[in-house]
């Protein structure tokens, strides 16, 4: 559980908006150790291998996507999940091409629930204070909407281990992640702090 990895990319949108340092200082508080970074410009079909890397990604976001319309009292602009992600999925390449992006892996218990924890959630409307997207971000769903656009919501976090691990290979050869110890390891992982005292 310690050695957990997960997949981060910190969007063009946080990077234009100069928010490196204090998303990655997030995760860093928090007791996550980077073990691999990079500042990319991915191209289209590179980012829909990203995206469509869980073979369910269309229909399920299509289906929540829908939901979400429904919910809000909004007839959805199609029934077919598959037509409104062919939509997100465009929309996603024009943004997630349209400059840098920062791919990072972070490592330690419980990675990909604790960074989806300070991320928050998608919608930066309805994410929490306290969250990435809650506390930098303005954007909603409506107005991503309105504009035919990507939501721009900062960064991106794997879903699930299973997901970061093929995030992880996509971005990532095995050789750029760095296997190394960090001082603070000692006091979040060994069991009885042995040599805090001399």
């Amino acid at each position: 559980m310690k050695n957990e990895q997960t997949l981060i990319l910190i969007k063009p949108d946080g990077v234009q908006r100069n928010l490196i340092g204090e998303i990655i200082g997030r995760f860093e508080r928090v007791g996550l150790k980077l073990v691999a970074m990079k500042m990319v410009l991915p191209q289209s079909d590179f980012i829909e291998k990203h995206y469509t890397i869980d073979p369910e990604w269309r229909r399920i976001t299509g289906e929540k996507t829908i939901k979400g319309y429904r919910d809000k009292g909004l007839q959805p602009p199609f029934d077919d999940p598959y037509k409104i992600t062919e939509i997100i999925l465009d929309n996603l390449k024009k943004f997630m091409t349209a400059g840098p992006v920062i791919a990072m892996v972070w490592q330690g218990v419980h990675a990909v629930k604790i960074v989806r924890k300070l991320v928050g959630g998608t919608e930066p409307l309805s994410s929490d204070v306290g969250t990435i997207r809650g506390d930098f971000v303005l954007d909603s769903y409506q107005l991503s909407d309105t504009d035919d656009r990507a939501i721009r919501n900062l960064v991106h976090a794997s879903g699930s281990i299973e997901d970061a691990e093929k995030e992880i290979n996509l971005w990532f050869k095995s050789e750029e992640i760095i296997n190394y110890k960090l001082i603070s390891e000692k006091i979040l992982y060994d069991v009885d702090l042995d040599g805090i005292l001399e």
